[in-house]
């Protein structure tokens, strides 16, 4: 039985020497990884032969690689005998200490050398700059005391800046920050991301984020598989109203002109000796990427024709009288420009706010087109909530409603939110509390002293009126609605009614009312001779086209018959002298701009059905072939009747 427990107590005093041998071999390698880090691994095995301990190092003997340890840390070749293995862990110890201090001190040695190199930097910069000076002093050239005192001046005023502007702070960053535009977002993006990109037209209101989707897109498209964008394509964005160019092509920003030795601008040792030298225009700067150019409708029709074929041959010339390929004393670089022209490949991005009639049609018969939708009142609350996070402050209940009916443009959303703030902030310096809240009353200030008025000034309601009805009409790309209403009186005589209708209504819907009369006689058999008729667009404004048709046949209609009709319901389509409801343009704006009233229901042509949008914004829409397909969704048979 003794022998037995003997030999177990062998076993576990070896196992037990070989776990410290294990950790004391670990504690080797991590020192040794130490000073690799420290010294590098080549200075190291330098270091490691000049002390004779590669030998060492490399022995399977722990006691040898402790000595070889203790000769590299303290650069001590002497040491002659390699310790016994009960003194190892407290060297260890020792040499743990050592490259402590070690590493302290080449830390700050590091920090040290770097600050030095910072400074030397700058004294090297600064005395180029003083070299500068002298040389041209030197040179006799107008510097003096004077002129370098306001150089001084000037670089002191360049170090100044204010904060960044609050506008770069909300402009939308990613994706997910383009609010209200999937479709058209998801269709940049696929155009640009393509292996052959399409030059692209965007159309759409004021403030829907044309400009932020573009910057964003093209973001978003670097680096994709197939895409022909590098990482350090440009974008290069000009505003089409500020383009100005001489015809002369003297001066042209967008595609580049020539500095002619008598004009200013030239080189002074190329103007001496009668060189003309080319200078790049933004084509050039935006090649490889993107040239975005914002209200391009905007924009000089000979200077878009001209773009027009820079677009074709992706390319710029430039001529000049004063150049001379046959001139010894011309610059290579300027012989390549005038004979192989400056490079200008890059796919265009026009914005405008303009119908798609009014653009130049060789730009749309070159490009893609993308509409944009109007924002929404919810996308503008989406709006308002993100920016106020945006800004770190808490908005009071209602507050993004409230913005959201005084605008349809993000930007205006945004500004009005932003003087909101400045308010708050005003007012927060008056007060002990450190978080900011917008408040009603903040908001309600700044409508006030802003003299806004709210975007949407009729609402539908839900009941029946005689003689008036909402029609649908679009202003720019932004749908709104038509308030019509009819009355009729008896004539004096029999076949002596009169017709009336605003005079600043367009032809076409003039030509809707008698067509609406027309149409009366043949359903009902009724003579609308026998009334004087007046047909009225409440707020005096004009109607261009028949897309008013229907509704003003159900307003006369209503008007003659005293029907109520419901106030809660709009009508959009052009009127046949048969009774027909015939297509119109803009159903998508259209239907958004009933929306905007709260309408609930919106009749259409059955011809329009294809271009009805997926979004309907809580709209119930109702297709029609005949007006009198629209009686049992427009007429009013309950609840009180206020007759005009």
């Amino acid at each position: 039985m003794s022998g037995g427990c003997n030999n177990e107590q062998e076993a576990q005093n070896i196992a037990h020497k070989q776990i410290k041998r294990n950790e004391i071999k670990s504690r080797i390698t991590a020192l040794y990884q130490v000073l690799g880090e420290i010294y590098g691994s080549e200075k190291l095995v330098l270091r490691a032969s000049k002390l004779g301990v590669l030998k060492q190092i490399r022995s399977n003997r722990l006691g040898e690689q402790v000595l070889a340890l203790q000769k590299l840390v303290n650069g001590d070749p002497t040491l002659g005998k390699p310790p016994r293995m009960a003194e190892i862990p407290q060297i260890l110890d020792e040499l743990e200490d050592d490259l402590s201090q070690i590493v302290a001190r080449h830390l700050v040695e590091e920090d040290l050398e770097r600050k030095i190199a910072e400074k030397l930097q700058e004294r090297q910069e600064q005395y180029l700059d003083d070299m500068k000076v002298q040389v041209l002093k030197e040179k006799g050239t107008p510097e003096n005391a004077a002129t370098l005192k306001k150089l001084a001046v000037f670089e002191k005023l360049k170090q100044t800046s204010l904060n960044t502007s609050v506008s770069e702070i909300l402009r939308p960053q990613s994706v997910t920050e383009i609010i209200g535009q999937d479709r058209a977002l998801k269709s940049l993006i696929a155009k640009l991301a393509a292996p052959y990109p399409q030059h692209i037209l965007l159309y759409g209101p004021p403030g829907v984020g044309k400009t932020s989707a573009a910057r964003i897109a093209l973001r978003q498209v670097k680096g994709m598989l197939e895409s022909p964008f590098t990482d350090d394509a440009p974008l290069i964005e000009v505003d089409g109203t500020t383009l100005r160019w001489d015809p002369r092509d003297i001066t042209n920003p967008l595609l580049g002109s020539v500095h002619d030795p008598i004009y200013q601008g030239a080189r002074r040792d190329l103007a001496e000796s009668g060189i003309p030298e080319p200078k790049f225009g933004l084509v050039t700067d935006a090649h490889g990427g993107v040239l975005f150019i914002d209200e391009i409708g905007d924009v000089d029709p000979i200077l878009q024709n001209k773009l027009l074929k820079v677009l074709e041959d992706k390319k710029v010339f430039f001529e000049s009288s004063y150049y001379d390929p046959s001139d010894p004393m011309v610059p290579e670089y300027i012989k390549k420009i005038f004979e192989e022209g400056a490079p200008a490949d890059f796919v265009f991005i026009g914005a405008t706010t303009r119908q798609p009639e009014e653009i130049n049609p060789a730009f749309r018969s070159r490009c893609a087109e993308i509409y944009f939708d109007c924002l929404t009142p919810l996308d503008i609350q989406k709006i308002i909530r993100q920016a106020a996070r945006k800004l770190g402050v808490s908005l009071e209940s209602g507050i993004a409603q409230a913005v959201s009916e005084y605008t349809i443009e993000a930007r205006k959303a945004t500004n009005i939110l932003v003087d909101a703030y400045s308010a708050a902030r005003c007012r927060k310096n008056r007060s002990k509390s450190k978080n900011i809240r917008i408040t009603l009353k903040d908001l309600q200030g700044v409508l006030q002293v802003s003299r806004l008025t709210p975007y949407v000034t009729t609402h539908a309601e839900s009941g029946g009126e005689i003689g008036r009805i909402f029609g649908l009409a679009v202003a720019g790309f932004v749908g709104t609605i038509i308030e019509i209403e009819a009355v009729a009186f008896p004539a004096k005589k029999a076949k002596g009614g009169t017709v009336r209708f605003n005079d600043a209504a367009g032809t076409m819907a003039k030509d809707s009312v008698f067509n609406a009369l027309a149409v009366y006689r043949k359903l009902t058999g009724k003579d609308a001779a026998d009334y004087d008729i007046h047909v009225n667009i409440i707020g005096g404004g004009r109607v261009d086209g028949p897309s008013a048709g229907a509704a003003i046949f159900l307003a006369i209609y209503s008007a003659l018959e005293g029907i109520p009709l419901r106030q809660d319901v709009a009508v959009t389509g052009e009127l046949s002298i048969q009774g027909n409801v015939c297509g119109v343009g803009g159903i998508t704006e259209k239907i958004y701009g009933a929306r905007q009233i709260g309408v609930n229901k919106v009749l259409v042509p059955q011809a329009n059905s294809r271009e009805l949008p997926d979004e309907m914004w809580g709209v119930q829409v109702v297709k029609i072939d005949e007006v009198t397909e629209a009686f049992p969704h427009i007429i009013f048979s309950e609840g009180s009747v206020r007759e005009n």
